[in-house]
């Protein structure tokens, strides 16, 4: 297929200083919890995106001195002469496939902890950290010296970057590190020449710029990631005076707003291209190429960025992330099979805990390496042999799909009229439409493959699974969410969790309103809780939530979303009760425990709905082991079950298990290697 000609503004080539991108597409800078840990897969996984035609590919951000520490996240560096080794690995895989790369150097002031080097970090000020792990220390108010010292820091790393072979090098002036607390008189009160006027916070910024810019000259770009005030008419930092200062020294900005919750932001609260006002601003103020992040899915929606003006280049993270090949499949015609992004941020959230990022619609993100899986290309079947799936939720879907796509003859059966399982119920929340993609991007691949055959509303019982002679089957018949509270707080039911009023999460999804105030109880902890009661609220009910942790939904503090959680809940009416625990119900009285204390409340209310833990749906899977010897003998080869009816999960977690089913059914030996330093 050809390429819509429409399309063809994304394909033009456009100069950074020194340097020619090939097209618009732009994998900016993102972190993936490998960095310098595991360096083969980080330049694995950018060498993908590259293959999928992303005309610039970026690293994450790199430390360039120990004082800049980031663990126990695993974040790039670009230190000395091993981590240039590690880097040029992905400079090499990058441009193999004729893409430019780019490398972040970062120092993160009062922001890193430190915790491994134990190096005492420097700012603006003497600064309390505000690292995720709370570490009560500070930084060291920097001297002139250190301001000197500095500056060298990153002509030492551009030199670096040079030798690791980057075409664009970039100096990092916000998400409230060090070069963005210089620009922001919040915490920048000195009273020398670095402080106080718009001249004097842009200076540092200004001379880093030069600095790079003096190291890098004629062989790399420079570039420089700043951020714009959401609201124009509200600029408490100074942010578009101080661009005003520099807007013609980079040779390319990369903008983002200065608010990490919108930049960030799920699908839940923020849309796709909801930032680009304050893009447009900094492109109308400066003569240099402008990229922005927009969680871009649509290519009529990036299209319209470069032909309106609003940017130059098309920013991506999450949606390279979802699907590596956007660029490629555009190119080729093939928009029906773009892998869109669902904003869960799932991505984000492994790697704010320090490991590997993953992605709920691209189950082979992080695992190009480690397991040689490539978003686009399957092994063919290892036999002329049929599979049975039973089940089609995430898992059953993704692996109907990944098997289709090895060439099995495969047969899909789903109980239910409607192919989908939890997600079509889950994406009737509020928010939480884009959930909807899982589901619909597996229903159009498996719409081309003739070898798939779908069953729907077709209910198989053990009698029926032997009878097709599937020399294969795989059940993946989902799980059910528990009404009697056990979960992470408690592994007992709590007292009348059978009596009427006591309301299970499943009736919710499928649409009973109660008639009266209801008490949700939270020990899941992520997002369902709160869309629950945003679904109630909307309805006229009035809804309280209580929960054993010390914070509602702390999960999505890992996905960027707890503050706009809460944030919403509050404006909804919601009544919130932390760090209690359910321990019985009694007509319409809650009774909960202090999990501190001990000491006992209650709550008044008509309805109770607790949120705990789920079920797995394995009697079909006993019932077929106890008869695996009818099923060996009837020439049947493997049996498996797989998703949230072997171990309940996230729905990441139940398509990489759906599709790690696929990719390993008939292999004889799994490959899984392990990305490590070893001692020489």
């Amino acid at each position: 297929m050809a390429r819509d000609p429409r399309y063809d503004p994304l394909f033009e080539p456009i100069k950074i200083g020194p340097v020619t991108a090939p097209n618009r597409f732009y994998q900016v800078p993102h972190c993936t919890g490998m960095g310098y840990r595991r360096p083969q897969m980080l330049a694995a996984m950018r060498g993908v995106k590259a293959e999928g035609g992303w005309g610039v590919v970026c690293t994450e951000y790199c430390s360039i001195h120990a004082s800049s520490d980031e663990s126990p996240y695993p974040s790039a560096s670009l230190r000395d002469d091993d981590d240039v080794r590690n880097l040029r690995l992905m400079t090499d895989a990058v441009h193999a496939q004729g893409s430019l790369a780019g490398v972040e150097l970062w120092y993160g002031g009062h922001t890193s902890a430190n915790l491994y080097s134990r190096e005492v970090a420097l700012d603006v000020a003497s600064l309390a950290n505000t690292s995720s792990q709370g570490v009560p220390v500070q930084s060291q108010a920097m001297s002139k010296a250190d301001i000197r010292e500095f500056r060298d820091l990153h002509r030492k790393a551009a030199r670096r970057a040079l030798e690791a072979d980057f075409d664009i090098v970039y100096v990092y002036g916000n998400h409230g590190y060090l070069l963005h607390n210089f620009l922001n008189p919040y915490f920048n009160r000195r009273a020398d020449e670095y402080g106080g006027s718009i001249d004097n916070r842009v200076r540092l910024l200004r001379e880093v710029i030069e600095d790079v810019s003096e190291i890098v000259a004629g062989r790399s770009a420079v570039a420089v990631r700043y951020s714009m005030p959401m609201q124009l008419d509200d600029d408490d930092e100074g942010l578009i005076e101080c661009f005003q200062q520099i807007a013609e020294l980079p040779d390319l900005w990369d903008i983002t707003v200065n608010d990490y919750r919108y930049e960030m932001g799920s699908s839940r609260f923020v849309k796709e291209a909801a930032n680009q006002a304050a893009v447009a601003k900094v492109k109308s103020m400066t003569g240099k190429p402008v990229v922005s992040v927009g969680r871009f899915t649509s290519p009529d929606t990036m299209l319209a960025q470069v032909a309106n003006g609003t940017q130059d280049f098309i920013g991506a993270a999450r949606p390279s992330i979802a699907d590596p090949f956007l660029p490629r499949k555009i190119d080729q015609g093939r928009l029906e099979d773009i892998r869109e992004c669902i904003g869960c941020n799932v991505c984000y959230a492994h790697d704010s805990l320090g490991v590997p990022l993953r992605c709920t619609q691209n189950p082979t993100m992080g695992e190009e390496w480690r397991r040689g899986w490539h978003p686009e290309r399957i092994e063919s079947r290892h036999a002329d042999e049929s599979v049975l799936i039973v089940g089609a939720g995430p898992a059953g879907l993704e692996a109907a799909c990944a098997l289709g796509q090895r060439g099995y003859q495969v047969i899909l059966a789903e109980a239910e009229q409607e192919l989908g399982g939890r997600i079509n119920r889950e994406s009737r929340l509020p928010g939480l439409s884009e959930y909807a993609r899982v589901r619909d991007w597996r229903l159009g691949q498996l719409a081309g493959m003739e070898n798939v055959q779908v069953y729907p509303d077709n209910r198989l019982d053990v009698e029926s699974i032997l009878e097709l002679d599937s020399q294969h089957v795989i059940l993946a018949t989902g799980a059910t969410w528990r009404s009697d509270g056990v979960g992470r707080w408690s592994n007992l039911p709590f007292a009348g969790c059978d009596q009427d009023n006591v309301i299970g999460v499943e009736r919710i999804l499928e649409g009973f309103l109660p008639d009266g105030p209801v008490v949700i109880y939270d020990d899941d902890h992520y997002y369902l809780g709160s869309a629950i009661a945003l679904r109630l609220c909307s309805a006229g009910v009035r809804v309280a939530m209580v929960t054993p942790e010390v914070a509602l939904a702390g999960w999505s503090q890992h996905t960027e979303e707890h503050s706009l959680i809460m944030e919403t809940l509050i404006e909804a009416g919601v009544q919130i009760i932390t760090a209690k625990g359910l321990v019985g119900w009694q007509s319409g009285t809650v009774q909960l425990e202090c999990i501190y204390s001990g000491s006992e409340s209650i709550i008044e209310t008509d309805y109770l709905v607790p949120i705990s833990a789920r079920v797995a749906n394995d009697e079909l899977w006993h019932g077929l082991d106890s008869q695996r010897e009818k099923f060996t003998d009837r020439g049947g080869l493997s049996l498996q079950r797989t998703g949230d009816c072997r171990a309940p999960g996230i729905i990441a977690a139940a398509v990489y298990a759906g599709h790690k089913a696929a990719r390993e059914l008939g292999q004889t030996e799994v490959k899984f290697k392990r990305d490590r330093v070893v001692v020489k």
